[in-house]
């Protein structure tokens, strides 16, 4: 094997290797993307006249809690996502940036 064919098998394994971290940080986005939706979805339904109480899953768990408490939790939380997904956003910048130099280094390599 040549030196330009290692070095070509070299960059395809990383590619591949990109394209796999990629991969996972587009699902961990959209889970926490689902996340932030379903969140705000209760917060909506709390946002509604009722009741003071309401439960809130802990666990294995339903715990009573105040209307307050559980808007608060529930606002911490999504917030939390939110800036969970600004960080995966980064890393997804970063890797797909990696991608493209890799991709255009092997079409110069004639790959």
């Amino acid at each position: 094997m040549t030196m330009v064919s290692k070095d070509v098998q070299n960059m395809l394994v990383q590619a591949q290797s990109y394209q796999q971290q990629l991969h996972l940080i587009l699902t961990q986005k959209e889970a926490l993307n689902m996340q932030v939706v379903e969140t705000g979805k209760a917060l909506e339904e709390l946002a509604r006249p009722g009741s003071d109480d309401v439960y809130m899953i802990a666990g294995p768990i339903l715990i009573k809690v105040s209307r307050t408490e559980a808007r608060k939790d529930l606002q911490s939380k999504k917030e939390l996502a939110i800036l969970r997904i600004k960080t995966i956003e980064k890393s997804e910048a970063g890797v797909k940036e990696k991608l493209e130099d890799l991709r255009q280094n092997l079409a110069k390599a004639g790959v």
